[in-house]
């Protein structure tokens, strides 16, 4: 029965066009061509990768942290209190207006206790501003060394002029080892973040990091096993492009240098702009969706290809909906924050007395607090 499966998954007409067979790439007259075996190398380099990033954060993000100035905030720990630890643990993190009245009795807390209870206990819970900034260095690290390495790749290549190119003699099209070690390394990576993902700063957008990470594994590998390497090294050249530029931002604004955060945010929102909305839909997805119709029927590969493509893209586009809406607050002067972020909760009873008294509360404490970021 596996092996059967195995014979329907591997079957020719689903990954190639039609009169090829996994035979016509074999390798052969010294060339070599992409094979789906090559990528069990990954699994045990996205373990190396998260040995590396652990080396990387303890003797050189902390120290880098350190000379930065990241400083911690002082958080107010909750009082043990069993009766609210149990709700909290079990029932939610934040409780309505009838379960603090309940608590309350229960507890022996007046409601202002127990509603302060929770931002303290919902605060501690929340990760550390030196563990944003390890993580944004270790991310800022790799995409911006995989970004030129990235364009060594492929810069002196014709279709990096010229996107037909990028079909030309498909899919008997031999791999070079600066190809090999760039998608190894890549997908490599995305499989450490996947395997990170839980233990990694949590953000509102967790299940699109989710779908993000499983769409690019999903691209990578089909890419190379089906040969359409040309195309995919264009494809994660593109998308480093501007990612080490968020990373940067966020390093800079955890250190507390908002003018160098905010003009590289504007850097970043221009080039993620132009490269995921203009250049990716337009030219990139122009030449996977048209081109390869002049050279060969559609088949399986092809629409599954351009499928996870739009996935891809669809995830731009939510993203970039929460940049324009950072940078239009930007531009008009307002306080602004990451869309992703959870924002820390402020404890000043002094504040909670004058927001009940004039503004609208939210779970007991100001809709507006004093704690906004530019970026997380």
């Amino acid at each position: 029965m596996f092996q059967t499966l195995y014979s329907y998954f591997w079957w020719e007409r689903l990954w190639l066009p039609a009169n090829l067979t996994w035979a016509d790439l074999e390798d052969r007259d010294g060339r070599v061509y992409a094979k789906a075996s090559d990528l069990y190398i990954t699994l045990p380099l996205a373990f190396l990768f998260l040995v590396v990033r652990h080396l990387f954060e303890t003797y050189v993000a902390t120290p880098l942290a350190g000379l930065l100035n990241v400083k911690e905030k002082v958080r107010l720990k909750a009082s043990p209190n069993p009766v609210l630890e149990k709700f909290y643990a079990t029932t939610s993190k934040h409780p309505k207006q009838a379960d603090v009245e309940l608590l309350s009795k229960k507890s022996g807390c007046t409601v202002r206790q127990v509603e302060r209870w929770f931002r303290r206990r919902r605060n501690q819970d929340r990760p550390s501003l030196l563990k944003k900034f390890r993580e944004a260095s270790w991310r800022f690290t790799f995409y911006l060394l995989a970004f030129i390495a990235g364009m060594a790749v492929i810069v002196d290549k014709p279709w990096f002029y010229d996107l037909r190119k990028v079909w030309e003699g498909y899919p008997i099209q031999s791999i070079l080892p600066s190809q090999y070690w760039y998608y190894m390394i890549e997908l490599s990576f995305y499989w450490s973040l996947l395997f990170s993902i839980a233990s990694d700063v949590k953000r509102k957008d967790f299940k699109e990091q989710i779908i993000h990470h499983v769409a690019t594994i999903i691209l990578i590998s089909f890419s190379w096993f089906a040969n359409y390497v040309r195309a995919g090294t264009l494809i994660m050249a593109l998308h480093d492009s501007s990612d080490y530029l968020l990373e940067s931002a966020k390093m800079f604004n955890y250190a507390g240098w908002r003018n160098t955060c905010n003009n590289i945010f504007i850097v970043f929102a221009a080039v993620f702009i132009v490269t995921r909305l203009v250049i990716l839909p337009f030219w990139i997805m122009h030449c996977t969706v048209v081109y390869p119709l002049d050279l060969y029927p559609a088949f399986f590969g092809y629409y599954f290809f351009n499928f996870m493509m739009v996935v891809l893209q669809s995830l731009h586009i939510f993203w970039a909906y929460l940049i324009i809406r950072m940078a239009q607050k930007f531009i008009t002067g307002k306080v602004v924050e990451d869309e992703r972020s959870d924002r820390e909760e402020t404890d000043n009873s002094e504040e909670e007395e004058e927001a009940a008294k004039n503004g609208p509360l939210s779970n007991g404490h100001p809709v507006l607090n004093n704690n906004h970021r530019k970026t997380d």
